[in-house]
């Protein structure tokens, strides 16, 4: 029965891991669509320019690390695949 309990734990941690990476992408896509707007509304300034592209590819490296997380979090049982899709 310990080793039960232990895995239900193991569960709930990464179930409210994936959810906190759900939140941390969305709240990172929503950074982003907030940066592009004010790139386009800098409309040339080369130094603010270069500054949303620097944060846009650290952003983009961030999303792809959470997708890894992710995909190995649903190779590790199917049932994690079907709440990540869902």
């Amino acid at each position: 029965m310990e080793k039960f309990s232990h895995l239900e734990d193991k569960i709930y941690l990464t179930i409210e891991l994936v959810k906190k990476l759900r939140e941390d992408n969305e709240r990172l896509e929503g950074e982003v669509t907030r940066l592009r707007a004010e790139l386009s509304q800098a409309g040339g300034d080369s130094l603010g320019g270069e500054k949303v592209n620097e944060l846009l590819s650290e952003r983009e490296a961030i999303q792809a690390k959470v997708e890894a997380m992710l995909d190995a979090l649903t190779e590790i049982d199917p049932e994690i695949a079907t709440a990540v899709a869902g």
